[in-house]
């Protein structure tokens, strides 16, 4: 497989290439350099998709009343046996 630099440096991926890696439009890619050429990888190591996101979202109410309505209410205080 083979394509061509545009003047734009921009190239064509074969489509073999895109399918085996699940490339798709605005995908992100790293280049890494090596002796005998370039190496290409999908995505960009050490930022989890998580990562990306996190602190994005936001609530209407505070992360400690949501909590408190997906555990249930507290439950009661236990009391302490008296030694005798």
């Amino acid at each position: 497989m083979k394509s061509t630099v545009s003047s734009k440096g921009q190239i064509t991926l074969p489509g073999a290439v895109r399918a085996k890696l699940g490339l798709r439009a605005g995908t992100p890619v790293e280049f890494e350099l090596r002796e005998d050429g370039v190496f290409v990888r999908k995505g960009v190591r050490g930022v989890h998709p998580v990562d990306a996101v996190f602190g994005t979202l936001k609530a209407d109410r505070p992360v400690d009343e949501l909590i408190d309505e997906m555990r249930g209410p507290p439950a009661a205080p236990r009391r302490r046996r008296s030694r005798r």
